[in-house]
């Protein structure tokens, strides 16, 4: 064959190459027309809004608000009342009526009580005896020793109001661990789209390049064994294309999993959706900032937060368990009048200074080793909290600082092979050239073209492992990343 037909063929090749490399870009293009981006941002209003574990770290605040409540019951005004009343043989033994509204109070831990009684009949207690009117006390309970200064209700109610910042950390750090899941999902998701899309790309040059030099065989330009070459190339890209298709979908599942409505329904990923572009994560990466990240996270991590809820904690139960070393010393007093309603009664039966009961009632254990054992106790825990919150505060430290030298060698692996792909696309357009002259052959382009692939393949797992560790390390400095 002459020459000249020969360079002109190999010529025809080489545009019919560069056609179809035009002719994939225009196919994505209408591809692009015919999908839909789902960004990161669509991700986070979906999974902050409607997540079920996201939900149910809502109820953490609302389940420490309720004990909150059930403390505040102890302070709750209390009306007891009781009667009782004995006839035998036409003779009434006695007839009682007790009633009293008892409001307890927070200051000195006193209680106000407002009662009336009525005891009559024939065996009466002389002591608890009163007329036929009965006798209205109003009065105080105070206790002057141990309670004074806290006592069990006001510890309950400060443990529970404390332990409120301890459930809203608590909430943070698991709504940031469901994030950081989801973040993972999608960087994975668009890994696997985006070696399906690469492997897409060259089934479809080989299939091009495949059709030409079968027509170039059958024309007597080419020898069939480059056909049978171009077969081999096109045959195990289809293989890999399939993998990579089975993995997209794996992924496009597991992504779905985030995936939920507003009425806890689940939700499927759409196949037309595609990923953002590269780009679109670029710019978070621009206002990163380690230092304000490390002081954050040594005043703000969540855990540090639960570690010092419950060093607060901690510190209320040894306040109390100081006040139960004291002696037990209550004070009751009331006011009493002889009468049940607003109606006149002499002045000597209605309430004044010389109407009156008082009581005192002390008690003190001689060695106090219940108290002293409860205190060590809690002064056991609170060093236990103090070395957790060291060993925490060091962990998260070092924690965000690893991730960051991660995150910057992905950064630099990054660099490093955005040169190669654009080194390896040089190298396969000077062997489409050379090819055009007659020095190359399909063997070389078919090896270049798929080393070319796997190095795009391998730069955009790079990607995804980037921004998978710029959000760690939001993650290890207790926030999550915003979008």
């Amino acid at each position: 064959m002459p020459r000249s037909f020969e360079t002109v063929s190999k010529t025809g090749v080489f545009l019919l190459v560069l056609l179809l490399l035009t002719g994939s870009a225009s196919g994505q293009q209408n591809r692009s027309s015919d999908t839909t981006i789902f960004s990161l941002r669509d991700l986070q209003e979906i999974v902050l809004a409607a997540h079920p574990i996201v939900k149910q770290a809502g109820l953490l605040s609302k389940s420490a608000q309720a004990k909150v409540l059930q403390s505040l019951g102890n302070f709750d005004p209390e009306i007891m009342a009781a009667f009782g009343r004995k006839i035998f043989g036409g003779t009434e033994y006695y007839n009682h009526w007790d009633s009293q509204l008892q409001v307890p109070l927070w200051l000195a831990g006193a209680d106000l009580n407002i009662g009336y009684d009525r005891n009559v009949g024939v065996y009466n207690n002389p002591e608890t005896r009163t007329s036929n009117t009965g006798l209205s006390a109003i009065g105080l309970n105070i206790p002057l020793g141990r309670g004074l200064l806290i006592d069990s209700r006001r510890s309950t109610l400060r443990q529970a109001k404390i332990m409120v910042g301890y459930a809203e950390a608590d909430q943070v750090a698991q709504i940031n661990s469901v994030w950081l899941a989801a973040i993972k999902d999608y960087w994975n998701w668009y890994f696997a789209y985006q070696q399906q899309r690469y492997m897409s790309d060259g089934v479809a040059l080989a299939e091009k390049r495949f059709l030409a030099l079968k027509a170039q065989v059958l024309i007597g330009d080419k020898p069939p064994i480059d056909s049978v070459e171009a077969s081999i190339t096109l045959e195990d890209r289809k293989v890999q294309l399939q993998e990579s298709s089975v993995k997209l979908n794996n992924a496009r599942l597991l992504l779905s999993n985030n995936l939920w409505d507003e009425g806890g329904m689940p939700k499927e990923l759409p196949s037309r959706a595609i990923p953002e572009p590269e780009g679109n994560s670029q710019k978070q990466m621009a206002g990163f900032r380690l230092d304000s990240l490390v002081v954050e996270a040594a005043q703000q991590h969540p855990e540090l937060l639960k570690i010092k809820s419950q060093q607060a904690q901690l510190g209320v139960e040894e306040k109390y368990r100081l006040e139960q070393l004291k002696p037990k010393l209550d004070v009751k007093g009331a006011f009493l009048a002889g009468r049940r309603d607003f109606s006149f009664v002499p002045d000597d039966y209605d309430f004044r200074l010389a109407n009156y009961k008082v009581g005192i009632d002390f008690s003190f254990p001689l060695f106090l080793r219940e108290a002293r054992g409860r205190l060590r106790e809690v002064r056991i825990k609170q060093a236990e909290m103090n070395y957790g919150l060291k060993q925490t505060g060091r962990e998260i430290q070092t924690g965000v600082l690893a991730a960051f030298n991660e995150f910057k060698g992905y950064q630099g692996q990054l660099e490093l092979q955005t040169k190669n792909v654009a080194s390896q696309k040089t190298l396969v357009n000077g062997e489409l050239q050379k090819f055009e002259l007659g020095e190359s052959n399909l063997f070389l382009i078919n090896t270049r073209e798929t080393k070319l692939i796997e190095m795009q393949i391998k730069r955009a797992g790079i990607v995804a492992d980037l921004q998978k560790a710029m959000a760690e390390i939001y993650y290890r400095a207790g926030k999550r990343i915003e979008f």
